[in-house]
C-alpha cells in the first residue's frame, strides 16, 4: 500500500466550500435575528481577512517547509471561499458583502497594520523554537473558529444557517488537524519551543479578529457566543484541547481569554 504523505493528504482533500442545495433565498424568506446577523458579520469580515495572516505567515522560517507553504495556500483559498459563502447570507438581508465590505474593513485598519509583517519576521528571527508559536497559535484559533460556529449554529436555531455553518466547520476541522499535528510535532522536539511558545500565547494571544475588528464587536461575539453553562463548556473543551499540545498544559487560555472580554 503506498505511504501518503501529510502534504498529499493537504492537497488532495482541497475544496471549494461545497453549496450544493444551500438556498440562500431562505434567508430572505426567514431572515436571520439582529444578533446572528452581527455575528456573520463579524465571521464574514475575518475569514476574508486570512490572506492577510497569511502575508505574516510567510515572513517567518515557515515559508522554508513546502509542506508548510502547501497546506497554508489551501487553507487561505478555503477560508476565502467560507467569507464568500458567509457574504451570500448578508447579501440576502441587503447588506454590503465580500470585496466591497472588505474594501472598506482593510481601509479602516491602523498603521499598525503596515508593520505586522515586519513585526512576524523580527519576532520569528530571534525567539528560540519560533516555528512552533505560529503554528500552535493557529491550532487555538481553529479551534476558537470552529467552536464559535458550533455555537451560533445552536444559538440562531435556523436550517439553512446550521447546514452552511456545519460545512464551514467540516472544512475548519481538517485545518485544525494539520496546525496541531505539526504544532504537537515541534513542540515535542524542542524544550525551548515549549517554553516559548507557552509564554507567548499566555502573554500575546486574544480571540480570533482581535486587532482587526473593533473591541466592540470582539466583545460582543464573546459574549453573545460563549457566555453561560453551554459556552462555559465550549471553551472548557478548547482548553481541554490545548492542553494535549506538548508544554502547554493548564493555560486555560480559551476561557481566560474571552471571559477577559465579557463572557460568564
Amino acid at each position: 500500500m503506498p505511504i501518503t504523505t501529510t502534504r498529499e493528504r493537504v492537497t488532495r482533500r482541497s475544496e471549494a466550500l461545497d453549496l450544493s442545495g444551500i438556498d440562500f433565498n431562505e434567508f430572505t424568506r426567514e431572515p436571520l435575528d439582529e444578533a446572528t446577523l452581527r455575528c456573520i458579520r463579524y465571521m464574514h469580515d475575518v475569514e476574508h481577512h486570512t490572506v492577510c495572516y497569511l502575508r505574516d505567515l510567510l515572513v517567518t522560517p515557515l515559508h522554508k517547509d513546502p509542506t508548510v507553504t502547501t497546506f497554508l495556500a489551501i487553507w487561505a483559498y478555503e477560508e476565502h471561499w467560507h467569507g464568500e459563502a458567509l457574504g451570500e447570507v448578508l447579501k440576502a438581508h441587503g447588506e454590503p458583502a465580500n470585496d466591497e465590505r472588505v474594501t472598506a474593513l482593510r481601509g479602516s485598519l491602523s498603521c499598525f497594520d503596515r508593520f505586522r509583517p515586519g513585526l512576524s519576521q523580527l519576532g520569528t528571527s530571534i525567539i528560540p523554537g519560533s516555528t512552533a508559536v505560529p503554528l500552535a497559535w493557529g491550532a487555538v484559533n481553529e479551534w476558537t473558529t470552529q467552536a464559535a460556529y458550533a455555537r451560533l449554529g445552536e444559538l440562531a436555531h435556523h436550517s439553512t444557517l446550521t447546514e452552511l455553518l456545519r460545512r464551514i466547520m467540516r472544512q475548519e476541522g481538517r485545518h485544525i488537524d494539520f496546525y496541531s499535528h505539526e504544532a504537537a510535532l515541534r513542540l515535542s522536539q524542542h524544550r525551548l519551543a515549549r517554553r516559548t511558545t507557552r509564554f507567548m500565547l499566555r502573554r500575546f494571544w486574544a480571540p480570533v479578529g482581535s486587532g482587526v475588528m473593533p473591541a466592540r464587536e470582539v466583545s460582543f461575539l464573546t459574549r453573545h457566543l460563549f457566555t453561560g453553562e453551554a459556552g462555559r463548556a465550549s471553551l472548557s473543551r478548547i482548553d481541554r484541547q490545548i492542553d494535549r499540545l506538548p508544554g502547554l498544559a493548564g493555560l486555560n487560555l480559551a476561557t481566560r481569554a474571552m471571559r477577559g472580554r465579557g463572557a460568564s
